[in-house]
């Protein structure tokens, strides 16, 4: 390295990491070779390329000066030295062997590439130089031929001798054997212009073939190219995956043919899974100072005559400081070289062992044994090879990991760190002993070392638990099962052990000693699983579980404890041994099977218990379970039955299992009805069935009805009638007279019998009758009317007896509820409600079917009825006499009323306010008001006359509602009013205020103030639409206060002053504001977009290349207010325009980058459109677009204080949601004077003169 020879040394340092290995430094470094001389490196400057030919006999070196040389690696002697292989005064930049030792690359600063042809003819040694690209073509700045192991030589593809070429602005792969051709050309696109193009081959398997694969890249993406042949010899390149990544890329280098290592603009290395495109590992390599090949790029040994794109590359260009050789990556620095290699697999989890994370360790190790581990290096050899030598390590580690665990536990403290310290180890260990299948690993060594600490012991003991309980632990040897059982004894952990017995291979169990266990301990699962699975035995443990279970059902006991458990357990467990399945778990092998089951029938028919007393009744198993639980029985009964095969020892069996539980459920009385019914609905089924075999007596069956029909039993009818039903709807019908039954549910008031009945004879309008008799379901019956009348499959004969027969009950349902009686008749009985109508005595009754009809608040469609106006002022009729207070807000909403009746009937019922809303709407105004007034005048009357002072308050608060409500009247109609008209309301109403204030008498009463502030705000609202003129004249003319008595008014018209006042001033001095506002605002907003802009820099923010040096002439120079020019293409590709109403709306691509963090901004930066050789600005829009709202924001938000526009805007605001309003939730929507901020700028008022 250097201006005077090339050194070859050993290598003197390396850094660590997790998945490369360090090389240490050479024990025995010696200079082996100094080629060159001082005088050469004078005559040829520094080196700048170098190559070594397969079998490392040739070096070649290319020089900053533009000169080559060749030396023998083993002599030391110069053979060559090439001067006129390329043009003169470039530099060397990159040189190359090809698979062909007599065929060379070189490619210099000029861009230029050549092929360099070495030959010895008569013992003169030659070297010929064939141009393949010429840099005036576009220069070429990275080359990288096709090299192929020595296994993969007889490649196809290795004939063509592939060359990867790279310039500024594409990719090549040409081949130059057997003649020169271009097999693909691959455009980059815009790119950053600083980037370095890299290129990368590697030999990869896809598809179950291996093809040499392309890796290029500039700047942050990868791209993969797959080279193929075809039969007929021709050269296929595929896409393959892209890699996206979030840095630039100065280096890419394959370490195998899964794993490469890239090397970014910061000198991080990353390594890279190929496959998965996953980041393995990222190692900081800036301490080794990595040499730049920036000075060759510039050709500064020749006078730097290069063109400014390809010395922009060389900035970050260090092609000669890296290289590749037998899976290690060797970086040059300007101090040492550095080596960097991936770890073997032993290597690697011996490198977590030396940091004692042996969970790590083992986990990378089961990866390793899984094939799922990335850059794996080390293995070889088949699958089971590379599993066996692996776990022969996890075992290893394993049996390490359990010494430092028993090792590192701490001697003294609590039993619960002790405890805490095996449950973070043990769980592990086990674990991976069962992924390995090494049991004799498990059970022996580390249980053996194990049992050494009391505490380890018990926590590996209970590690298992799960693992038996998956099934995934299925056999344990003798003495870990013996201690399994002693440990959860002893812990008192009854239901843990039961549950792992159940899953354990019985031949690991001591059968005599688990037995007892059980049985002490009353683990009956357990218990019968080892009666079944280890001695075949079926019928023991049903005869101690019936011992059990037996006494308490006779002594009418409710099951607790553990007889619960029971109950929970035996019905599972006989539908077990009936079906041939073992319980709780597998199954019972095919041969025993029938034996079982025979088994199992003849033991549950036997007359008599073995241990029976004299008094026992017969069939104690049948009986024993029946109380226990019929349903259940019977329905494992079914199932039994469904097995059983059509021959005559099966019939027999089930006829005689019938006769069993006849006589017993028949002929006892402790039987309920619910499980006589089931027995009975058991029976129907079978009955049923087309191949039925059975014989059950019918009377039966009668006796069943007269059972559950009897009415002088009224307990559990809701039970008995859901017992029968089920027994009908189970077959049992055929076997009653279908008369009798209905006459017999009707006389037990069984309603849903009869519906059922009823609905199989077709007799619909017979079940109208049973939900409205049975009060659990009356509800119901409006929906089952309408369903019958509007939904198809009836005919119409049946739609019709439904249709009489709920419109002669229409009255119960109205009773029933008149909203739904309503709706049904106003959608089915339309035409006959007039009839209904009048047909109903019930006037309330009539006033609710009424409301509910014709209020459409209620939800019916108006526009179904076709009603006369008579029936609507029968309503509000009813209404008034009812309900009075709801009469004017069901007047609103009434679609159809006539107007001259109605007044009658509120005017006959005194209802004012229902009066003037009519009035009003008839357009009668002053009517209508003189109703309000006169109602105002009595109220005051009433004031004035009550001398109680209890009844003022509330007296007081309706005069001001009536008031209120008069007002409103007055303005909602003064505005379609002629000036005579409006006093002619006005005036009243203020005289009616003022006229209980004349009296001396009132005027000291306490309400005096009360009238003065209602009569102020008439005089309020009135002068809005009465002269104030009028308004003096009229009050100075009356009589009282014109004989001189001003005092009592003058408050009134003092106040009447101020407002005027106030307003006058107020309009002022807004129409003032406004004018110098907007007048600034806009002079301001014109400057701001009228400015011209300067750009930062004359180049493309996005591609970098200077705007004039544009490639389309359709391409337009886009500048932003902040500063960032663009070309118009270039942001397109960034996805930074929106069409917005026909035109073209940008933004700038860094700035909206920079706040990615954040919220984007929504406003555009407005653009200036224009040619490379003017940025003329344009503005066709009259109305205000994103740019210039950001300017007038701006120009707010430089102004000291809030926009006086703005305080108005708010004031005008809360004029509408009162003075006090305030905004919560969203900001958008606050108030400016919540600011805490907001401050008020004004001057004190002038004091005034007293």
């Amino acid at each position: 390295r250097g201006a005077h020879g090339l050194w070859c040394a050993g290598l003197d340092r390396a850094w660590p990491c997790s998945s490369a290995v360090p090389v240490e430094a050479l024990q025995n470094q010696a200079l082996r070779l100094c080629l060159g001389s001082t005088a050469v490196g004078a005559q040829y400057g520094a080196i700048s390329a170098l190559s070594i030919n397969n079998d490392c006999s040739r070096l070649l070196c290319g020089f900053a000066k533009g000169q080559i040389t060749m030396w023998d690696l083993a002599s030391g002697k110069l053979l060559r030295s090439i001067t006129d292989a390329h043009p003169p005064g470039t530099a060397i930049l990159h040189i190359k062997f090809t698979d062909d030792p007599t065929l060379a690359i070189c490619n210099d600063s000029g861009g230029s590439v050549f092929e360099l042809s070495f030959k010895r003819v008569m013992g003169v040694r030659t070297c010929e130089s064939r141009c393949l690209f010429s840099g005036s073509k576009g220069e070429v700045c990275c080359i990288e031929p096709l090299h192929a192991k020595v296994d993969l030589r007889d490649h196809p593809l290795t004939q063509y001798s592939l060359l990867a070429m790279a310039s500024l602005t594409k990719i090549l792969v040409i081949g130059l054997k057997p003649s020169l051709k271009v097999w693909m050309t691959f455009p980059y696109g815009r790119m950053d212009p600083s980037s370095v193009p890299l290129l990368a081959w590697h030999f990869v398997a896809v598809q179950n073939s291996v093809n040499p694969m392309l890796a290029f890249c500039r700047g942050d993406v990868v791209y993969f190219l797959l080279v193929k042949r075809d039969d007929s010899g021709a050269i296929h390149v595929t896409k393959q995956r892209q890699l996206h990544l979030h840095y630039d890329l100065i280096n890419f280098t394959w370490i195998n043919s899964r794993t490469a290592v890239l090397l970014d603009s910061v000198e991080k290395l990353h390594v890279i899974d190929r496959q998965t495109q996953e980041e393995l590992e990222t190692i900081e390599i800036s301490e080794v100072q990595l040499v730049y090949n920036s000075s060759h790029f510039k050709s500064l040994a020749t006078g730097g005559n290069v063109s400014e794109a390809l010395a922009l590359v060389g900035e970050k260009a260090c092609y000669q400081s890296i290289s590749s050789c037998g899976g290690q990556i060797f970086y040059l620095g300007t101090k040492s070289v550095h080596v960097m290699t991936l770890r073997s697999w032993r290597e690697r989890v011996d490198h977590l062992l030396k940091q004692e994370r042996l969970t790590d360790a083992l986990a990378l190790a089961w990866s390793f044994y899984e094939g799922k581990a990335k850059a794996v290096v080390g293995l070889t050899g088949d699958t089971s090879k590379r599993k066996a030598v692996i776990a022969d390590r996890m075992v290893e580690i394993l049996l390490h990991y359990t010494d430092r665990t028993l090792k590192k536990c701490p001697d003294q403290g609590k039993i619960q760190v002790m405890e805490q310290h095996f449950q973070d180890v043990v769980p592990v260990i086990v674990d991976y002993c069962l992924l390995l299948q090494r049991l004799d690993l498990l059970f022996n060594q580390i249980y053996d070392k194990m049992s050494e600490n009391s505490v380890a012991k018990g926590i590996f003991l209970e590690c298992l638990e799960p693992y038996i309980l998956s099934d995934k632990l299925m056999g344990i040897t003798a003495q870990v099962m013996k201690d399994l059982l002693l440990h959860f004894q002893d812990k008192n952990r009854l239901e843990n052990l039961e549950a792992c017995i159940v899953h354990m291979d019985i031949t690991s169990l001591d059968i005599q000693q688990v037995v007892l266990l059980c049985w002490e301990n009353r683990l009956y699962d357990a218990m019968i699983y080892v009666y079944n699975s280890g001695m075949n035995d079926f019928i023991s443990p049903m005869e101690k579980l019936f011992k059990v279970i037996a006494p308490p059902l006779s002594a009418g006991k409710s099951l607790t404890g553990t007889e619960c458990v029971l109950k929970c357990l035996s019905p599972p467990f006989r539908s077990c041994c009936l079906a041939g399945r073992a319980y709780p778990l597998g199954d019972i092998p095919e041969d025993l099977v029938p034996l079982v089951k025979n088994q199992v029938f003849e033991f549950l028919i036997r007359l008599h218990s073995a241990e029976g007393s004299v008094d026992e009744e017969v069939y104690p198993y049948v009986r024993t379970l029946l109380h226990f639980d019929t349903r259940e029985f019977l329905n494992v009964l079914a199932l039994t039955f469904e097995d059983f095969k059509n021959d005559k020892q099966a019939v027999e069996y089930q006829q005689r299992i019938v006769d069993i539980l006849l006589k017993v459920m028949v002929e006892n009385s402790d039987f309920t009805p619910s499980q006589v019914g089931c027995l009975f609905t058991f029976l129907a089924r079978q009955l049923a069935k087309p191949n039925n075999t059975l014989f059950v007596n019918r009377t039966l069956f009668d006796q069943v009805l007269e059972f559950l029909c009897s009415p002088d039993d009224d307990s559990r009818h809701s039970e008995r009638q859901q017992v029968l039903l089920e027994l009908l709807q189970a077959g049992g019908i055929v076997q009653f007279e279908e008369s009798r039954l209905i006459q017999m549910a009707e006389k037990a008031e069984f309603y849903q019998i009869c519906e059922f009945m009823y609905e199989r004879q077709l007799r619909y309008d017979k079940i109208i009758g049973c939900y409205l008799r049975d009060p659990l379901r009356k509800e119901e019956v409006f929906n089952y009317i309408h369903n019958i009348l509007s939904m198809p499959g009836y005919s119409a004969e049946e739609k019709q007896l439904v249709w009489q027969k709920a419109l002669d009950h229409i009255a119960e349902l109205l009773v029933l509820s008149p909203g739904k009686a309503a709706e049904l008749a106003a959608i089915h009985f339309n035409e006959q409600i007039e009839s209904i109508i009048s047909n109903l005595q019930d006037q309330f009754l009539l006033f609710q079917f009424l409301r509910s009809l014709l209020d459409p608040r209620e939800g019916i469609n108006q526009d179904l009825l076709h009603l006369p106006p008579c029936i609507t002022e029968q309503f509000i009729e009813l209404l008034c006499q009812y309900s009075p207070g709801q009469v004017l807000e069901t007047l609103k909403v009434l679609e159809y009323c006539r107007l001259e009746e109605t007044i009658q009937i509120t005017q006959k019922h005194q209802l004012h306010e229902a009066s003037s809303y009519l009035l009003e709407k008839k357009g009668d105004i002053h009517g209508a008001f003189l109703v309000m007034l006169e109602r105002l005048q009595s109220k005051l009357l009433m004031l004035t006359q009550d001398d109680e002072s209890s009844a003022e308050p509330s007296l007081l608060e309706n005069i001001e509602d009536t008031l209120m409500k008069t007002i409103d009247l007055c303005q909602r109609n003064s505005h379609s009013l002629d000036q005579q008209q409006r006093e002619a309301l006005w005036f009243p109403l203020l005289e009616a205020m003022m006229s209980p204030q004349k009296s001396s008498a009132s005027s000291q009463c306490s309400y005096s103030e009360s009238l003065k502030s209602l009569t102020m705000q008439v005089l309020n609202n009135m002068a809005a639409f009465i002269a104030l003129p009028s308004i003096l004249q009229r009050i100075l003319q009356d009589p009282v206060y014109g004989k001189g008595k001003l005092g009592e008014i003058q408050g009134l018209i003092l106040g009447m002053l101020d407002t005027f006042n106030y307003e006058q001033t107020l309009l002022e001095t807004t129409t003032s504001l406004l004018n110098h506002d907007l007048h600034w605002s806009l002079c301001n907003l014109r400057a701001s977009v009228t400015r011209g802009l300067t750009p930062k820099q004359d180049y493309c923010c996005i591609c970098l290349q200077q705007y004039k040096r544009r490639q389309e002439t359709a391409d337009e120079i886009i500048v932003f207010s902040c500063g960032h020019l663009y070309h118009s293409l270039c942001l397109l590709s960034k996805e930074c325009g929106v069409v917005t109403k026909g035109l073209m709306r940008w933004m700038c691509y860094k700035c909206s980058s920079s706040n990615k963090g954040g919220k984007l901004s929504e406003n555009y930066s407005e653009l200036k459109k224009g040619t490379a050789a003017s940025l003329a600005q344009t503005s066709s829009e009259s109305v205000l677009d994103p740019q210039q709202i950001q300017a007038f924001d701006q120009l707010c938000r430089l102004n000291r204080g809030t926009s006086r526009l703005a305080l108005l805007t708010e004031l005008a605001r809360g004029d509408k949601h009162g003075p006090l309003s305030v905004s919560h939730g969203d900001p958008a929507t606050s108030s400016v004077f919540q600011n805490e901020n907001f401050q008020l700028h004004l001057t004190p008022p002038p004091l005034a003169e007293e």
